[in-house]
């Protein structure tokens, strides 16, 4: 069954942010528009090329209002050893939130049955904690940080902008369409 449309459901676990270590949970998300960013696991080798081009696009996902959390089953002390050990999520600034009792994997159904890991998963929740866009890949396939960007847009300005939707590869200022009977069979 989907998660699309449905409210985060609660959860409260360790995380890593900055240096520090934070208790994070689902009331931290409500009032903001949120990314939950899950990946299999820390040290391995596509998740800290997305990690990397996610914390390339923190500071405009933050201009927009949006705070990111990675998710991972790995504990927030592994996140901290993986963020001294490696250049590239050592420019990591948004949250990393552990996950080893998978709570959080199974909260937004995307743990992965018989191994303990997440699926490469992104979420889009908005400020009133309803998922407003998934995406999940296979092991191999790693995602795209423009991409995410565009879609918080979207999903920002649909919801801004009540009747109206926006088409394939819609970028912000691009025209949106406003469904009726009208466009029905003319598009």
């Amino acid at each position: 069954m989907s998660v699309l449309n449905t409210t985060i459901k609660p959860f409260k676990t360790q995380a890593f942010k900055n240096g520090k270590f934070i208790e994070v949970s689902e009331k931290d998300v409500l009032g903001k528009w949120a990314v939950f960013f899950f990946y299999p696991a820390d040290f391995t080798f596509v998740c800290p090329t997305e990690l990397g081009d996610v914390a390339d696009h923190y500071d405009e996902l933050q201009k927009l209002g949006v705070e990111v959390y990675s998710v991972s089953t790995d504990t927030h002390f592994v996140h901290k050893a993986w963020h001294d050990a490696s250049d590239t999520i050592r420019k990591i600034k948004y949250t990393m939130l552990g996950d080893p009792s998978w709570q959080i994997s199974q909260n937004f159904d995307c743990l992965r049955e018989g191994q303990g890991l997440a699926d490469r998963a992104t979420f889009i929740v908005d400020p009133d904690g309803v998922i407003q866009a998934m995406e999940i890949t296979a092991e191999g396939i790693g995602r795209n940080a423009a991409d995410l960007l565009r879609k918080v847009k979207a999903a920002q300005y649909v919801r801004n902008h009540p009747g109206e939707v926006c088409p394939a590869k819609w970028e912000e200022g691009e025209k949106t369409l406003a469904p009726s009977l009208d466009l029905v069979g003319k598009i």
